[in-house]
């Protein structure tokens, strides 16, 4: 079982702590390669898995001709697009959901800018649960109908992103329902962490020199830095790599912290960026995003729209990994840290593609979509529902 020995706050965050050792760690040989593999470093007893969906063990590429084209002759691929919803979201809802089941609740909420929302529609889905899905106004028709063909009621917040992830934790308080939020409930740290776990046995049990992610809310980065993290600590690997996190232009308060500058006007704009997954102004632990790209000795860079498009492309053209542009920023910032100097061309280096872009067959079914902005509207969407 996961031998949890407490928890600390750090940079705002919970961090759950193990009684570490090597043998905390999977034995190499063969046996099932998904998420679940690390549960002794995960916070879960022991017991048959009761999610129903596959989660984990995504490929570790080499892509030869990409690293050709960028004279790299160490690059590896992360891909996450190969999950039940095509994004690394899918991992911190398997987790969450998990433990709601092991607690009998079938109520689960978030705030998302899309993926995470249709990860926990159709998680919810498989695993018998009702999802109550918290989106900004403007998130996109195609996700919306996603959301809603797996059955998720969804509500639309006009005043954004912020203010979403505000009125599904009072949900949350008020009804009781599981917190799926990103960078609140600990359980989602916890999950994207295995991606950490998997690239180091991927490597052969070895740590890559450069992790390079997306950040948006920001927990994926700091959960890649606490995998990392944690098999120093069981005494397998002796350092972690440095991480590199990566943020659009044209919203980056993260970059602008990093460098100690405030940002302009139209770098704080996530309607201005086709990025719209990492387009996020309040991010949910930029703190311990910080806080981890300095302990590794890392950077944060920004990207142009226009080299977030010529990343989707190269990843397809050349790896055949199809990506949304917030997928593919680790490989615009990857090409810019190269220009930059802060990798050097011939390092092991790790780039996470978070996700790619899944299209609904139809449009959303309106009558499980309302706008909403305090629980009262909540509570009127539902009718008769019980809460």
């Amino acid at each position: 079982m996961g031998r949890v020995t407490g928890s600390v706050r750090t940079a705002g965050c919970e961090w759950l702590q193990y009684d570490y050792g090597p043998g905390l760690v999977p034995e190499e040989g063969p046996g099932p390669f998904t998420m679940w593999r690390y549960r002794h470093l995960l916070p879960m007893s022991d017991g048959p898995v009761r999610y129903p969906l596959p989660i984990g063990g995504t490929p570790l590429l080499p892509a030869p001709a990409l690293r050709v084209a960028l004279g790299t002759p160490s690059l590896w691929i992360k891909d996450e697009t190969r999950g039940p919803t095509a994004s690394n979201k899918d991992r911190a809802t398997a987790l969450v959901i998990e433990d709601g089941l092991r607690r009998g609740l079938d109520t689960i909420t978030t705030a998302s800018t899309g993926n995470a929302a249709v990860a926990t529609a159709f998680g919810a889905a498989a695993a018998g649960m009702r999802a109550a899905i918290f989106v900004s106004i403007d998130c996109q028709e195609d996700k919306l109908a996603l959301m809603t063909q797996a059955g998720a009621w969804v509500f639309q917040v006009p005043d954004g992103y912020a203010a979403a992830v505000d009125l599904s934790r009072a949900a949350v308080e008020e009804f009781g329902w599981v917190d799926r939020n990103t960078g609140v409930n600990p359980l989602t740290t916890e999950a994207k962490k295995t991606v950490a776990l998997e690239i180091w046995e991927q490597l052969g049990r070895r740590m890559p020199d450069v992790m390079v992610a997306p950040v948006g809310d920001g927990p994926t980065l700091a959960a890649l830095e606490k995998g990392f993290a944690e098999l120093v600590a069981c005494g397998v690997a002796a350092s972690k790599p440095r991480l590199v996190g990566v943020q659009a232009r044209a919203c980056q308060p993260l970059v602008r912290a990093w460098q100690g500058t405030d940002p302009a006007p139209d770098e704080l704009d996530p309607g201005s960026t086709v990025a719209d997954g990492i387009a996020v102004l309040r991010p949910a632990v930029g703190d311990a995003v910080l806080q981890a790209v300095r302990s590794s000795g890392g950077a944060m860079v920004a990207v142009s729209d226009s080299e977030l498009m010529d990343a989707v492309g190269l990843l397809a053209s050349t790896a055949g990994v199809g990506a949304e542009p917030a997928g593919a920023a680790s490989l615009a910032g990857l090409r810019s840290a190269l220009r930059e100097g802060l990798v050097n061309r011939n390092e092991t280096v790790v780039v996470l593609v978070t996700g790619r872009e899944i299209k609904a067959a139809g449009s959303p079914s309106r009558g499980r979509v309302a706008v909403a902005d305090r629980l009262d509207d909540v509570r009127q969407a539902f009718g008769r529902v019980p809460l």
